[in-house]
């Protein structure tokens, strides 16, 4: 898929703004704190409805806008024939003082993967970044995986209620018996897709990583969770009986997908621990390349790649052969401090919330 002309209003940085980008590789040139990053989270969330930056809504409008607007045209071709699709968003000052955001919803082949900085925390962080890592990627993949975790949590909250509420209790085995049953079922739902979606990007990212890093090098990432290769509730209603005493005396769920991770190894030693900082860096950036084939292949079209400042603390060695990858996506937004010379890419110049094409 593509973007077409997009329209910001009243959005972080910008006041008004029309951009009519290129099909491929789009550079977006200019010095920090001035608004590339602003441009690549707008782009985004015109394509998916939520920033890859914040979850607080209340950010995106301009400083004092009451009201904050995205629109554009999203398109694709399949066997020849070209969709296009307007998609407005709208973020506004409700009367209570909370923010709402409103619009068109986009196509469901409409996909969008962004990398910023915070991604070495996948590599680096704590497990829960990891766990929100993978289900982004799984809820990219399979349309209702993002439910199913709203379902799991609201479950898991509930029988964590219960075990808070009446720990002392004689009966509070027998309370917990109906919220086990269903956070087993809801809980190996999750955790076979989330296996689903590791695996494939597995498989990718051993080609990424291969066309990125030295020759021989390899990373591997692997599923973590307490059931081991257990797939049936009646494993997870187990494990959850073992872990009793410790949950009451926690007052928590201490076995369940929330409490899974991910292993990632950079020939064979833990990237978290052993990696260095440029190490992590080009893992974190592999990790979102290696979503493009997965991602494709679900949604029937490319998605669209917001890369920030993807290229910084990188020798030119390295800069070259992630510039050689996003060149076989579609179309691609690059934002980088300096100039940056690359056949065939439209570059944009971003000063002061301005951005002029040349």
């Amino acid at each position: 898929m593509k973007i077409g002309c997009v329209q910001l209003s009243e959005v972080r940085s910008y006041r008004a703004l029309t951009l009519h980008p290129a099909p491929l590789l789009n550079i977006l040139v200019g010095p920090n704190a001035q608004g590339k990053t602003n441009l690549l989270e707008a782009l985004g969330l015109l394509v998916t409805g939520r920033s890859f930056r914040t979850p607080r809504i209340s950010e995106v409008p301009r400083w004092g806008a009451e009201t904050a607007a995205i629109t554009g045209e999203l398109m694709r071709t399949e066997a020849g024939v070209e969709s296009r699709r307007v998609v407005r968003r709208v973020v506004t000052h409700a009367g209570d003082g909370s923010w709402q955001a409103t619009g068109d919803g986009a196509p469901e082949w409409a996909r969008a993967i962004a990398f910023g900085w915070q991604d070495v925390e996948i590599v680096n962080g704590a497990p829960g970044t990891r766990r929100g890592f993978v289900d982004g990627f799984a809820g990219r993949l399979y349309p209702t995986h993002l439910a199913t975790l709203v379902r799991y949590r609201q479950i898991l909250a509930r029988r964590n209620r219960v075990l808070q509420m009446h720990r002392h209790d004689a009966g509070l085995a027998g309370r917990l018996e109906p919220w086990s049953e269903q956070l087993a079922t809801t809980g190996v739902e999750l955790i076979a897709r989330r296996r689903k979606a590791v695996a494939a990007l597995q498989t990718e990212l051993a080609r990424v990583w291969g066309s990125l890093a030295a020759p021989r090098s390899k990373v591997e990432v692997r599923y973590r969770g307490a059931l081991g290769e257990a797939d049936e509730p009646a494993a997870f209603v187990a494990a959850l009986a073992r872990a009793h005493r410790e949950e009451v005396r926690r007052g928590q769920t201490l076995v369940g997908p929330h409490r899974d991770d991910l292993s990632i190894e950079i020939d064979g030693v833990d990237a978290r621990t052993f990696g260095s900082r440029g190490q992590q860096r080009m893992v974190a950036l592999a990790l979102r390349l290696a979503e493009v084939l997965p991602v494709t292949e679900a949604a029937g079209t490319a998605p669209v790649l917001l890369l920030d400042d993807a290229l910084s603390e990188l020798d030119p060695r390295a800069r070259e052969l992630i510039l050689r990858e996003i060149g076989a996506a579609e179309q691609v937004f690059l934002t980088t401090p300096e100039p940056l010379a690359e056949a065939g890419a439209a570059v944009f110049h971003v000063n002061g919330g301005g951005v002029t094409a040349g």
